[in-house]
C-alpha cells in the first residue's frame, strides 16, 4: 500500500525517462550534425523522426493502457528506449542511427503515455481508484516530474561537453536513464484508476474543449521546439560561443526552469489555470524573439534563461488542464500526443525557417504564432477550470450553479459568490450496504422521557 498523500516517485521517474529525449534535443541534433555526415536540416529531420515516433506511441496506446496494464507497458517502453538509443549511440552508420532513434522515440512515447495516464488517474476519486493507488494530485506529480527531468538534463548539458566529441553521448544518457528507471516499475500499479463498468464505453467528456486544446498544443509545442531544436546553433553560429559555454547556458537555463517549476508547485491552483497559461504563453513569445535574435553571450543567456524559466511552468498547468478534462486520462494522453506532434515537427521547422529567413525572422514568426494560440488555450482554461473556487460556491445537481453561505458558526465572511462562477462539482459516493437503523433509535415526535 502506498503512503497517503505522497509524491509517487516511481511515476515521476517514468515521467523523467519519457521526457528526457525532448529536453536533450539541442545537443542531440547538434552532435548528429557535427559528428555524422548529415546537414543541419537532415539532423533536424532525424530529431523530428524521433519525436514523431514518440507521438505515434501516444496515439496508438492512449486507449490501451488500462487493457494491457501500466506496469507492462512501462517496462516495454523502457526496454525499447534502452535498445533504440543504446544501439544508435554505439554505431556511426546513419541508417542504423535513424532506426535506433525511431525505436527509442517509440519507447519514450510509451513511457510518457503511461505516465500521463497515471498522472491523470491521480485526480480520480478514492472510490474509483485502485486499492494501491497513490493519494496525490495531477499538478503535484507533473510538477515533480518536470523538476526531475530539468535537473537531469541540466547535469547532462554540464557533463557531455567535457567527455569529448561523438554523437552517441546524449543518446547514451537517455538509454542509461531508461535502464535506471526499470527497477522502479515494480512499484507501478498493474492497472489505472477506472470508472465503474457501465461507463467504460462512455464518450470523451469536454469534447470541444479537448479538441481545441489538442489543436492549440500542436502549435504551442511546434513553436517551443522549433527554437529549442536550433538553440545550440544560435549560440554557436550567431552568438559565436563555444560548445562548453553553450552547455553552461543551457544548464543554467534548466536550473532556472527548476525555480519556475518550484514556483508553479507552490502557487498551485491559487490563480486558476487561465492566467498562468495565457499570460505565460505571451511572455514565452517575447523570450523566443529575444533568444532568436541574440548576437552575444548576454542576450543569448537572457533569452534562454527567461524562456526555460517560463516554459515548464506553463507546461505543468497545461498538463494539469488536460488531466482535468477526463479522470480516466484519455484527454491527458491525446493532448500529450498532439503536443508530441508539434514537438516532432519543431526541429525540422526551425531548421528550415532559420535556413531560409535567418534566426531573428524565425523567432518573430514563432512569437507571433504563440500570441495567436494563447487566446484559445486561455478560453479552454476559463471554460473548464475558471477562477479559483470562492467560499460557499456549490453546484446543484441537475440545475444551474447556485451560491450559498452556510449558516453555521465559523463560516468565513465575505461577498457571496456570483451566480455562474465555476464551482466544485458534486461527487457521488457509492455505498455498498445501506445502514439499517435500529428500531428503538426513534420515538414519537415530541415525546420525552421523565
Amino acid at each position: 500500500m502506498f503512503a497517503p498523500r505522497t509524491t509517487p516517485w516511481p511515476l515521476v521517474a517514468l515521467f523523467t525517462a519519457g521526457y528526457l529525449a525532448p529536453y536533450l534535443l539541442p545537443t542531440t541534433v547538434g552532435r548528429l550534425d557535427s559528428d555524422l555526415p548529415l546537414s543541419a536540416t537532415q539532423a533536424g529531420a532525424v530529431g523530428s523522426a524521433l519525436l514523431l515516433s514518440s507521438a505515434a506511441a501516444g496515439f496508438a496506446l492512449a486507449s490501451r493502457v488500462e487493457r494491457i496494464g501500466a506496469r507492462t507497458l512501462a517496462r516495454l517502453g523502457l526496454a525499447l528506449a534502452l535498445l533504440g538509443y543504446g544501439g544508435a549511440a554505439l554505431t556511426t552508420a546513419v541508417p542504423a542511427v535513424v532506426a535506433g532513434a525511431v525505436v527509442g522515440g517509440f519507447g519514450s512515447g510509451t513511457a510518457t503515455t503511461v505516465a500521463a495516464t497515471l498522472i491523470a488517474g491521480l485526480g480520480a476519486s478514492p472510490a474509483r481508484a485502485e486499492p494501491r493507488a497513490w493519494r496525490s494530485d495531477p499538478h503535484r506529480a507533473s510538477t515533480a516530474g518536470l523538476l526531475t527531468v530539468s535537473a537531469l538534463a541540466g547535469a547532462v548539458y554540464l557533463t557531455v561537453p567535457h567527455l569529448g566529441p561523438g554523437h552517441g553521448l546524449p543518446l547514451a544518457a537517455i538509454a542509461l536513464t531508461a535502464l535506471a528507471v526499470w527497477p522502479l516499475t515494480g512499484s507501478l500499479p498493474t492497472g489505472t484508476p477506472v470508472a465503474p463498468a457501465r461507463h467504460h464505453k462512455a464518450r470523451l467528456p469536454h469534447a470541444r474543449s479537448g479538441l481545441l486544446l489538442a489543436a492549440a498544443m500542436v502549435c504551442w509545442s511546434l513553436a517551443q521546439n522549433s527554437l529549442w531544436g536550433v538553440s545550440g546553433r544560435i549560440g554557436l553560429e550567431q552568438a559565436h560561443l563555444g560548445e562548453a559555454t553553450v552547455g553552461v547556458v543551457f544548464a543554467v537555463a534548466l536550473g532556472a526552469g527548476l525555480t519556475g517549476v518550484l514556483a508553479a508547485g507552490a502557487l498551485g491552483a491559487r490563480l486558476g489555470r487561465a492566467i498562468p497559461i495565457g499570460g505565460g504563453t505571451v511572455l514565452i513569445a517575447v523570450c523566443i524573439a529575444l533568444s532568436a535574435s541574440a548576437t552575444d553571450l548576454g542576450s543569448f543567456a537572457a533569452g534562454e534563461i527567461a524562456w526555460n524559466t517560463l516554459y515548464p511552468v506553463v507546461l505543468s498547468y497545461l498538463i494539469g488542464l488536460a488531466a482535468s478534462l477526463d479522470p480516466r486520462g484519455r484527454w491527458a494522453v491525446l493532448v500529450g500526443s498532439a503536443s508530441s506532434l508539434g514537438t516532432a515537427a519543431g526541429p525540422l521547422t526551425g531548421s528550415v525557417l532559420s535556413a531560409q529567413a535567418g534566426f531573428p525572422v524565425m523567432g518573430a514568426v514563432l512569437g507571433a504564432g504563440l500570441l495567436v494560440i494563447a487566446l484559445p488555450m486561455t478560453a479552454v482554461a476559463l471554460h473548464t477550470g475558471g477562477r479559483p473556487l470562492l467560499p460557499g460556491a456549490i453546484r446543484r445537481r441537475g440545475g444551474h450553479p447556485a451560491a450559498l453561505v452556510a449558516a453555521t458558526t465559523g463560516t468565513p465572511t465575505g461577498a457571496i459568490p456570483e451566480i455562474g462562477a465555476p464551482e466544485q462539482p458534486v461527487v457521488e459516493i457509492p455505498v455498498e450496504t445501506p445502514a439499517v437503523p435500529a428500531q428503538r433509535a426513534y420515538d414519537k415526535a415530541g415525546s420525552e422521557v421523565f
